[in-house]
């Protein structure tokens, strides 16, 4: 014989929710008892399941309470637009958590957080934007900034990133010679080459090239770029061998 009305014990059972979460439905008015026994025990008739279950559906698909309650006030009609609605902005946090997860495993794998985009689709700038921003706060008076300023202005975003790769290439190179001293000829070479992919941003005097030298080794942000080349002692490495670029141009040639 089938029980005509359901206890809190039984809906419990048939959904798996807790009591403490009907009863506070209850609270709010969300889900209410059918009826109410003498003692106050709280029942509930097979078709007010349906609605529970409906409270559910919607709770899976990220509405708050409030919005359920709002909901199950309308049409069919009107809740299959509020549910298509919903569906855009299920799919949007979906492709953002796409995004995050794709941005978590570069991280993992030892790509540096300047590189992620996990900024793209926040109210956050993306890192390079802020970087941009912050140099122009720290450098935007000196001659210098302002030429970098214009030489970036004119380029298009494929000329950035090329001379951009150009420089990640440089700090590989200098990344594969670790184990060198940071005066050799080799290591020398490439501080070269970094220097004209600088150049081409920015003219570059001695003081200029030993202020980046010091922010490589200062700065913990651009320590922990450098480490996804392979090295915790690259900033350091990076440093050094500026500096000696630096000193071998000022020491007078042998008579």
């Amino acid at each position: 014989m089938k029980k005509p009305l359901l206890t809190v014990k039984d809906i419990v059972q048939i959904t798996g929710i807790t009591g403490r979460t009907l009863h506070y439905y209850d609270r709010i008015h969300l889900f209410k008892p059918t009826h109410l026994t003498e003692k106050g025990y709280r029942l509930y008739d097979r078709s007010s399941l349906e609605k529970l279950q409906t409270i559910l559906f919607l709770k899976e698909l990220d509405f708050s309470l409030k919005e359920i309650a709002d909901i199950l006030k309308l049409t069919k009609q009107e809740r299959k637009q509020i549910l298509k609605k919903q569906r855009q902005t299920l799919l949007s946090k979906k492709q953002r958590l796409e995004t995050i997860m794709a941005a978590l495993d570069e991280y993992v794998s030892g790509n540096d957080i300047s590189h992620l985009q996990i900024f793209n689709s926040t109210s956050a700038l993306p890192l390079k934007e802020q970087y941009a921003n912050e140099a122009r706060f720290v450098y935007g008076e000196t001659e210098a900034y302002q030429a970098f300023n214009e030489t970036m202005e004119k380029c298009s975003p494929d000329e950035k990133e090329e001379r951009f790769s150009a420089m990640e290439e440089i700090f590989k190179k200098v990344a594969s010679c670790i184990h060198q001293n940071p005066s050799s000829d080799e290591v020398q070479q490439f501080i070269e080459e970094w220097k004209q992919i600088l150049m081409q941003f920015m003219p570059c005097d001695e003081e200029l090239l030993a202020c980046i030298a010091n922010t490589y080794k200062s700065d913990a942000r651009f320590k922990s770029y450098f480490n996804q080349y392979g090295t915790e002692d690259l900033a350091d490495f990076l440093y050094r061998a500026i500096m000696h670029n630096i000193n071998r141009l000022n020491v007078p040639p042998l008579s």
